[in-house]
């Protein structure tokens, strides 16, 4: 895992007690209530109600004991994720702590289910990102969960997947936490070669000279005012029986977005070490995806570089030739992260995969119409649109279907160039970059989340410490797992 997730143990405790509190019947009198010697009115009068992610220290005189809230309706998998980061936050100042919560919620969500979503909501809430302090904040003193779930249940199995998942996650977060100066193109290539030696996944890094040999004109374009060198990163997951399909996921690796020679201001470019979240979910997802070991073949590519202005960069009105041999005239070079994402999409296409899928934060006009919460979907085709959908439904990553409208596409019509990069018109710029990029997917089922909003969090909540947030990793996640 990370050194970021700061649990060190946990450890699952097969039980057939029938009598712990469930998701029916609460708030009631259970066996260790009782044993402590706590009534429903000594709740009641401390302002507990049971509701979810609510807590209460009980009075115990060898152990600290903990109500925990679970609300009075069925609860979901993301609801226990966050209820059990609840428990973290209030017991993390502990040696070490015992939860039924795996057994209070398996009639709602099944045995496994259950564990699984506390185990991952455990470790989630234990992220934290200090490893450019000079002084790192206290580690939390609880290292050791042990946790009860039902008799028979696949606890190693469980552990593995939610291990997997917490930590893919993380390593998403870190990614895009790390400043643009800890992180370049090169350096965000080796964090993924680090993934592909420890798992079974295969990789290939393209350098500089391949890419400008495989015809990447828009990587190389952006690339062009940078002292650093590009990337072009693709990890591959292949079954070792018959694959029934392929899945490519393609990711904007932006390390650091200046604007180039179309300068951003001060308050557009202070947070843009961001733009490399696409790539980061992709890498992150990659990893799980390895340790899932599904029976598709799954490729993640991330075209990585960063955009910055000098003598040498790429100026308005400069036109790029992409891979799959459409030009492009520049009008802004602040729009640089579907030029990297054209050579990606183009490369997936060339694969004839079964479903496209790319990531990026791409416009600001997303978080203008969307707000944080939400990442925005396009794309080509409705039963694709359908599946990443149920997808992100299943890993409760807030989405929203906003059109491709064909009114819209003249809009980038270029009287120089096959297509510019930007829209003449003032309004609906999410829409227009997702026009821009369907002209390199071809006939491709093919979906574009533009995750500028959500990428991050202003605010401390549950499993998700304020900074990076690893979304999109669940989902790309569930689109394999129930392919």
């Amino acid at each position: 895992m990370p050194n970021q997730l700061t649990i060190s143990s946990i450890n699952v405790i097969a039980s057939e007690d029938e009598n712990i509190t469930t998701a029916k019947d609460r708030p009631v009198r259970s066996k260790e209530l009782d044993a402590l010697g706590v009534s429903e009115d000594f709740l009641i009068a401390n302002g507990f109600e049971g509701k979810t992610k609510q807590t209460l220290l009980l009075p115990q005189q060898e152990a600290v004991a903990i109500a925990l809230g679970l609300g009075d309706q069925p609860i979901t998998a993301a609801e226990a994720r966050a209820t059990a980061a609840t428990l973290w936050h209030s017991s993390k100042h502990l040696d070490s702590l015992t939860s039924s919560l795996p057994l209070s919620i398996a009639s709602d969500l099944g045995d496994e289910t259950a564990l699984q979503a506390v185990v991952e909501g455990l470790l989630l809430a234990s992220y934290r990102f200090d490893e450019l302090k000079g002084t790192p904040d206290a580690v939390p003193n609880l290292h050791r969960i042990d946790l009860l779930a039902a008799d028979g249940v696949d606890s190693a199995a469980v552990l593995k997947k939610a291990e997997a998942v917490a930590s893919a996650i993380a390593l998403s977060r870190d990614l895009v936490n790390r400043p643009g100066g800890s992180l370049s193109a090169t350096q965000l290539a080796d964090e993924a070669m680090l993934v592909a030696e420890n798992t079974d996944l295969e990789i290939e890094i393209w350098d500089k000279q391949r890419l400008i040999e495989e015809h990447c004109g828009g990587i190389i374009g952006v690339n062009a005012g940078s002292l650093e060198e590009p990337r072009l990163v693709r990890l591959t997951w292949r079954p070792k029986a018959q694959s029934r399909g392929t899945i490519h996921f393609v990711g904007k690796g932006i390390t650091f977005d200046t604007g180039g020679l179309n300068l951003k201001t001060f308050e557009g470019m202070k947070e843009m070490k961001i733009d490399m979240g696409g790539a980061a979910a992709v890498i992150g997802a990659m990893a799980a995806v390895a340790a899932y070991a599904p029976d598709v073949t799954v490729i993640g590519t991330c075209c990585c570089t960063d955009n910055q202005p000098s003598p040498t960069a790429t100026k308005p009105g400069d036109v790029l030739k992409i891979r799959n041999g459409k030009t492009v005239e520049v009008l802004n070079t602040d729009a640089e992260g579907r030029l990297v994402l054209a050579d990606g999409l183009s490369i997936a296409a060339e694969d004839e995969p079964d479903l496209i899928v790319d990531l990026a934060t791409l416009t600001g006009a997303c978080m203008v119409a969307l707000g944080q919460r939400y990442g925005g979907l396009m794309g080509n085709d409705e039963a694709a649109i359908g599946k990443v959908q149920t997808a992100a439904a299943l890993a409760n990553e807030l989405v929203w279907h906003l059109p491709l409208p064909n009114e819209y596409r003249k809009q980038l019509d270029s009287e120089i160039a096959d297509l510019q990069n930007i829209g003449s018109g003032r309004f609906g710029g999410t829409l227009v970059a997702g026009l821009f990029l369907q002209e390199f997917v071809g006939e491709i089922p093919w979906v574009h989340l533009d995750i500028a909003g959500p990428v991050t969090t202003d605010e401390n909540e549950a499993e998700f410490p304020k900074g990076a947030t690893g979304f999109g990793v669940r989902t790309l996640i569930e689109i394999v797992n129930n392919w």
